[in-house]
């Protein structure tokens, strides 16, 4: 066994991207790290998995301990295995992200976090080990979902308007869409449910308000999904970026 000794020296980590939207801006989760390395730097909320611990297991357990955020269903995005890409040793990372509603969680900073707290995405900068990567690769993950198949409904109110809709998938895909064509393809596609109703209590013209149909969702998912959406110009790209990863 003595020969095999050099494979069972490293070590694992787990990263959460926890991404929200609001007032109109896409959000992440960080925490400031309140120990070595990067001790007083944002990062995101992350630390090492048991040894007896199944990583799926290992990313609620540290996004709970971490920013007391619990029962938020986490999907395993990309690996991460740079050799010196943690001060300390041998360090291998798994990321993770999760799309949910700010105003339905209230977060609470333990452990090594000695704060939390939501930051706009597009200001985003010097994190602390490789968390910029794994953000790009997460956001990047995101905006191929967006692409593929209906996601994000559950980061608006339950009663919305096509423009914060329209919103919505701007933050996301980082730039302006056609409001014709963008109206036109999302109600062509018969996923929202009209309420007959307006808004209230609002300085200018009331617009309509819109439901998500769970049941069309559903029926997307099972016969495939394609949302390609005719851009106008395009936003300055967001500073944290350092690689674009692409997905199939």
């Amino acid at each position: 066994m003595n020969e095999f000794n050099e494979y069972f020296k490293s070590a694992f980590t787990v990263d959460n991207v926890i991404l929200g939207f609001d007032e109109g801006d896409m959000k992440v989760l960080l925490i400031k790290r309140g120990e070595e390395p990067y001790k007083g730097k944002w990062a995101l909320p992350g630390y090492f998995v048991y040894p007896n611990e199944d990583l799926d297991a290992a990313a609620k357990r540290v996004l709970d301990e971490l920013t007391g955020l619990r029962n938020v269903y986490l999907e395993q995005v990309k690996t991460f295995g740079t050799v010196n890409r943690h001060p300390f040793g041998r360090v291998i990372t798994v990321a993770y992200f999760s799309l949910i509603k700010i105003s339905d969680y209230a977060i609470q900073a333990s452990s090594i976090a000695q704060k939390a707290k939501w930051h706009s995405v597009a200001r985003v900068k010097d994190l602390a080990f490789d968390h910029n990567e794994i953000l790009d690769a997460c956001f990047n993950r995101l905006k191929w979902l967006i692409r593929s198949r209906p996601v994000g409904f559950e980061l608006l109110p339950p009663k919305f308007t096509l423009t914060e809709l329209q919103h919505l998938y701007e933050a996301i895909l980082e730039t302006e869409l056609d409001k014709r064509n963008f109206r036109k393809k999302i109600l062509s596609m018969n996923l929202l449910i009209d309420l007959d109703e307006t808004q209230e209590g609002v300085a200018h013209r009331p617009a309509r308000l819109y439901q998500f149909d769970k049941e069309k969702y559903e029926e997307f998912l099972a016969e495939g999904f394609s949302f390609e959406l005719k851009e106008s110009k395009k936003k300055e790209k967001p500073s944290f970026k350092k690689a674009s990863p692409s997905f199939p």
